[in-house]
């Protein structure tokens, strides 16, 4: 019983020096575990979640894996359990060869802390393997001579286990002639021994069967056999000797192929064919075998192929020479291989970020990295670094791994990316170097807020502009990336006389470009402030603002407003403005009559005022100062100067194009007041008259000249028809025919010795016009088949008389009464015209005053008397008609005006147009008083 509770005591204890052993190396970075060779796939080796203290979940998050070196790997982590288990069927023989401990090493990488951990995995070794004889039969020759007691050496058996699953020991058994003997060589192996017990006879028994069985330690036990023909021969006295009992050669690993390493020889003393020595190897591993090679005859040891000091350092051959009587030595061979420094280190990322936040603090892991060097001694020691100019540092982790991390704060909007180059340089002569890159991408964050192109932003922009019309584009940049440095655009709020500034402007939320919504004026808005506000995408977001100073430019479109003389009755396209001022008769030249006071709203050039006379009653009595307005006599006032005078002012700016207002003053010559009442009284009769505007009289006079002109051209259009044709029928026709029979012969006249067919038309035309009215009066239409012969010089000759136009009329025609002009339509005699001067100024209808009027309508009326004369108007109208009878009638009668028809000449005809319409009416043609000019006042007195 007390030894019971003993034996559990030592065990707890065991139990906890295990987990106390475990639990040490855990906390050092080290995980230690035990497992047999050639368990299969996917066995269980250790829990490593439960040693390391992670839950599953953080396996599964965190990515918690083995790093590969670039070798087989024989475990991983089972994702769902956290257990270490076999990745591959593992041989322990073929990892560990003649190594007593097989330990397995890997480092199991958790990414979510980059943090590395060692772990150690013992392969124990299973009897899995049987001792193997190298040669399953050997033959040996001894002669018979041999005394008893001698030694032949038999071959040794390889078992690659270790341990008691290794070689233990050997048995013979065949023939009572021969025993074993087994010797301990110097690394502690049995070498087994043939011993001669009894002296051979050859005649006896020439051949000797032996069988040489080996025996591992193993539960259950595995064996091997060789089979030893041993043959007699004659006698063979000397066994060959080797110079030395071991032979040690050091060799670099980078000796070339086909290199002799040594040369071990053996002499033997016998002569002839039994001194002749044969040498090889007798104890070799197959990996040796591989590389080196012995010479039969010489005993050279040579080079197969290169070697390498990673692979082995060290080889043990050991090499046999026999004579042809199979006597033998045996001697060891020690091969070292020295380290050449060959091998590079290797630097691998085992865990690297791609991607960083550029606010992730100092001291940030970026990237795992381990370093090994394949080499020995200084050749295998290595030496890390990193460039200087970049804000990361390179930390020692765990045993060759090195981690990257932020040495400082990252700014991506000065690198946004890094190549971070690692390298690992060896301790050898010449050193070896290799390196890694780490492309790393700064993530941005929303830190820059955006920034305009200008600090202030101004435009100009005409007024009655466009709805709709761009007025500038305001730029912002954002030094951050994606979102973060997407800019939108927004107006601040804000109030423009009393409405939201927001419906006078907008602003575009993705370009920036700033619209104006309506159509602004200069005189009521001239400036607009603003602010813009430029917000970038981030979150939260950044912002900032520009003042943008929006001048509205002034254009032309006010015209001036006149302030004096007040305001009237519009007239034409500008304002007409009207006045009376009172000027006395005796002024001087530049005495200041009246000022024409007027303002603009524009501004600058557009308000800039002149002013100028742009009508006036008399022409060159007053003036008007450009720029002052003021209205002046240019002159004194003479006496035939008319009492009243009527002046227009044009007020003008000077924009483009130039608008423009006018003002009318009166201006009366006056002494007293008396005066001037008198005459504004006598101006109210005048305007309370009946009667026409002399304008009005003008603009049918010219359209009654326009419609007969048209006629006129019509007419003779037809004329050059009908005498075409008609002389076109007299070449067709002889001249006896009688194709003219029945024409009368009062339709000839000979003119020359010619027959020509004449038609003439002939027109009385008389005026009668004042300011007010004109009335045109035609006779009815008239021809005649000849025009008469001239008449003496001392008498007129009528153009168409009485009698010839009743004979040239048909019946019906002549028989017709014309007639008479309507009464009421004609003017008195105090009120037909004369010309300017002619009548009293009092009379309402005077002559017009304006000479450039006058001189139109004396124009029109000669342009008619000659149309009547040249005989070819198609109106139809008769004497004194003008050819407008068909439209106005007989109420136009013009009286009392100078007859234009005088010494007319008509084309093609010797008769002159003389004044008809004095024979008609039994009155002179000219009793309109004269062509004298005088004032209505002048007459007066």
């Amino acid at each position: 019983m007390f030894s019971a509770g003993r034996r559990w005591g030592r065990r707890q204890r065991a139990l906890l020096g295990a987990v106390l052993l475990a639990a040490w190396q855990a906390a050092w970075g080290q995980l230690r575990y035990s497992v047999p060779e050639e368990m299969p796939k996917g066995s269980f080796v250790g829990d490593v979640a439960k040693d390391l203290g992670l839950q599953l979940p953080e396996i599964r998050d965190r990515g918690v894996r083995i790093l590969d070196k670039g070798r087989t790997q024989y475990f991983s982590v089972h994702g769902k359990t956290g257990h270490l288990v076999t990745a591959e069927r593992i041989d322990r023989e073929q990892l560990c060869e003649r190594v007593q401990q097989c330990v397995l090493r890997c480092e199991l990488i958790v990414e979510g802390q980059m943090q590395v951990y060692g772990i150690q995995v013992e392969i124990t070794d299973i009897n899995d393997n049987a001792p193997n004889f190298r040669e399953a039969e050997k033959n040996l020759r001894v002669s018979e001579m041999t005394a008893p007691g001698s030694r032949f050496s038999l071959p040794e058996a390889q078992d690659p286990d270790s341990g008691r699953n290794s070689l233990q020991s050997y048995e013979l058994s065949g023939d009572e002639h021969f025993s074993l003997a087994v010797q301990a060589g110097p690394g502690g192996d049995q070498r087994p021994e043939l011993v001669l017990a009894k002296a051979l006879d050859r005649e006896e028994a020439a051949f000797h069967e032996l069988v040489l069985r080996a025996m591992d330690g193993g539960d259950p036990a595995r064996t091997g056999t060789a089979r030893i023909r041993v043959t007699v021969l004659d006698a063979n006295d000397n066994a060959p000797v080797f110079s030395q009992a071991e032979y040690t050669v050091r060799v670099p690993e980078d000796v070339p192929v086909g290199s002799v390493l040594v040369t071990v020889t053996a002499s033997d003393a016998d002569e002839g064919p039994n001194g002749r020595v044969k040498y090889l190897f007798k104890k070799i591993a197959e990996r040796a075998l591989e590389i080196f090679q012995l010479d039969a005859e010489i005993g050279a040891i040579t080079l197969l192929r290169s070697l390498d000091f990673e692979e082995g350092n060290s080889y043990e051959l050991e090499v046999q020479a026999h004579d042809p009587g199979d006597l033998s030595d045996t001697t060891k061979v020690a091969v070292t291989v020295t380290d050449v420094n060959d091998n590079a280190p290797e630097l691998t990322v085992s865990s690297a970020l791609s991607e960083i936040s550029e606010d992730a603090p100092s001291g940030t892991v970026v990237a795992l990295l381990h370093v090994q060097d394949r080499d020995s001694g200084a050749n295998g020691q290595v030496r890390c670094s990193i460039d200087k100019d970049i804000p990361f540092r390179l930390e020692k982790s765990y045993e060759d791994y090195y981690r990257v991390v932020t040495a400082s704060e990252l700014d991506r909007e000065q690198v946004w990316e890094y190549n971070v180059t690692v390298r690992a340089a060896d301790g050898g002569s010449p050193s070896l170097q290799s390196s890694a890159v780490l492309a790393l991408r700064v993530l941005d964050v929303n830190d820059n807020a955006p920034v305009f192109l200008e600090e202030r932003y101004s435009a100009r922009l005409a007024e009655n502009n466009a709805a709709g019309a761009l007025v500038l584009t305001v730029r912002a940049t954002d030094a951050d990336w994606g979102q973060n440095a997407r800019v939108r655009y927004r107006l601040a709020e804000g109030r423009v006389r009393g409405a939201p500034l927001s419906s006078y402007v907008s602003v575009q939320a993705e370009t920036g470009a700033l619209y104006a919504l309506r159509s602004l004026d200069y005189e009521q808005v001239r400036e607009l402030q603003l602010w813009v506000r430029a917000e970038d995408g981030g979150a939260p977001a950044l912002s900032s603002n520009v003042s943008v100073r929006l001048l509205i430019v002034d254009e032309n479109d006010n015209a001036p407003q006149v302030l004096y003389p007040p305001a009237g009755a519009a007239a034409g396209s500008g304002a007409a403005w009207s006045g009376v001022e009172l000027a006395p008769r005796r002024s001087e030249a530049g005495a200041l009559v009246a000022k024409v006071v007027a303002v603009d709203a524009d501004a600058g050039q557009n308000a800039w005022l002149s002013y100028e006379l742009a009508k006036a009653t008399e022409p060159g009595l007053f003036r008007v100062g450009l720029h002052s307005g003021e209205v002046r006599t240019a002159r004194s006032p003479l006496a035939r100067d008319a009492a009243r005078h009527s002046l227009v002012v044009l007020v003008r700016d000077h924009g483009r194009p130039a608008l423009s207002a006018t003002a009318t003053l009166s201006v009366v010559l006056a002494e007293s007041v008396a005066e001037l009442l008198a005459e504004l009284g006598s101006a109210a009769d005048e305007a309370a008259a009946p009667g026409e505007p002399a304008a009005s009289l003008t603009r049918w006079l010219v359209l009654a000249v326009a419609a007969v002109s048209c006629l006129f051209v019509a007419f003779l259009l037809l004329l050059l028809a009908l005498r075409l044709r008609r002389w076109h029928r007299q070449h067709l026709l002889p001249a006896d025919s009688g194709a003219l029979r029945g024409v009368p012969v009062s339709h000839f006249v000979g003119i020359d010795g010619v027959r020509a067919f004449l038609q003439s038309y002939s027109h009385d035309v008389s005026l009668t016009a004042d300011s007010r009215k004109s009335q045109l009066r035609f006779s009815a239409a008239s021809c005649c088949d000849t025009l008469p012969a001239r008449p003496p010089p001392d008498e007129p000759a009528p153009l168409l008389g009485d009698q010839d136009l009743a004979g040239a009329l048909p019946a019906d025609s002549a028989s017709a009464p014309q007639a008479q002009p309507n009464t009421d339509w004609r003017f008195s005699q105090t009120q037909r015209p004369g010309t300017s001067g002619s009548q009293n100024g009092e009379e309402a209808g005077a002559w017009p005053n304006n000479q450039f009027d006058t001189e139109v309508l004396q124009a029109m009326i000669l342009a008619s008397a000659n149309e009547g004369a040249d005989g070819n108007s198609t109106l139809g109208g008769g004497n004194g008609t003008m050819g407008l009878s068909a439209r106005y009638g007989p109420q136009f009668t013009l009286q009392h005006v100078p007859d234009y028809r005088q010494n007319v000449y008509i084309p093609g005809s010797n008769a002159t147009l003389t004044n008809a319409a004095g024979k008609r009416d039994a009155k002179s043609a000219a009793p309109a008083g004269g062509n004298k000019k005088k004032s209505g006042k002048k007459e007066k007195k």
